[in-house]
């Protein structure tokens, strides 16, 4: 019976990781087709490539308000090479990092949020964002801390790592809700993973305030066929003439 007992410890051992391991997959596989790439002009003519998700069907996205801020243009690259049209600034939060999205489409693989207000430290969460323009990494952390500001605004403080690009990226519990969404990082030397988010209740709040009611289905559907062409070429040639026509505008 000793014996016994201490192969089933060794087996429960060698089972956990492999099943925390799996959690990360499937929420990876489930999700990563909502997870895009925002590619911004800006009014300077200056370039930036942020993170979005999908959050309904019809094609209402999600970003940090510092990726679309000041743009002349912006469009959305999907995982699997399909680009849009021109997405149109739909709402902007003033009192956190967070802005909504959207483009003309149709039966776009789309996220669940979760209830931030349920957060603790501690728990395992997934990351998918495209850091340096690396589309669909994922890594993995955990809520380090549940931070409150002065002005009462919630931050999540978190380890998984955030470089540039990731801004906009959604931070997904265990279940695969969308918790938060990645805006920030301590940058300097000696701070490691001093990452931060906010909390999705703030988006849900914003989507309410623009007036979209987001659906809590699951994630999944088609993929996005529907962002209106695969083809990169012919999506650079409208991309470009839509700016052109926007700085003759500006001239004129």
């Amino acid at each position: 019976m000793r014996i016994l007992g201490v192969f089933l410890l060794l087996a429960v051992g060698w089972c956990l990781p492999a099943a925390a391991q799996h959690d990360h997959v499937i929420i990876a596989q489930q999700n990563a087709a909502a997870v895009v790439a925002v590619n911004v002009v800006k009014n300077d003519g200056s370039t930036f490539t942020g993170t979005g998700f999908v959050l309904t069907p019809d094609g209402l996205l999600a970003t940090s308000r510092h990726v679309s801020e000041n743009a002349l243009y912006i469009n959305i690259t999907f995982n699997n090479g399909a680009v849009s049209g021109e997405a149109t600034p739909v709402a902007a939060a003033g009192n956190v990092d967070l802005a909504l999205l959207k483009i003309q489409a149709r039966d776009l693989p789309h996220v669940t949020l979760g209830d931030s207000d349920t957060v603790r430290p501690g728990q395992t969460i997934t990351v998918i964002g495209n850091p340096r323009r690396l589309q669909n990494t994922v890594s993995s952390g955990l809520i380090s801390q549940v931070r409150k500001k002065a002005d009462g605004v919630i931050w999540h403080q978190i380890s998984a790592p955030i470089s540039p690009s990731s801004s906009g990226s959604p931070v997904f519990n265990d279940k695969g809700e969308v918790i938060s969404v990645a805006f920030a990082s301590y940058k300097g030397e000696g701070n490691q993973n001093l990452n931060f988010s906010v909390p999705s209740n703030y988006l849900a709040e914003l989507a309410a305030a623009a007036g979209y009611v987001l659906p809590r289905a699951s994630v999944g559907g088609p993929q996005p066929a529907a962002a209106e062409t695969a083809n990169p070429f012919i999506a650079h040639v409208q991309k470009s003439w839509q700016i052109l026509k926007r700085l003759l505008q500006k001239i004129i």
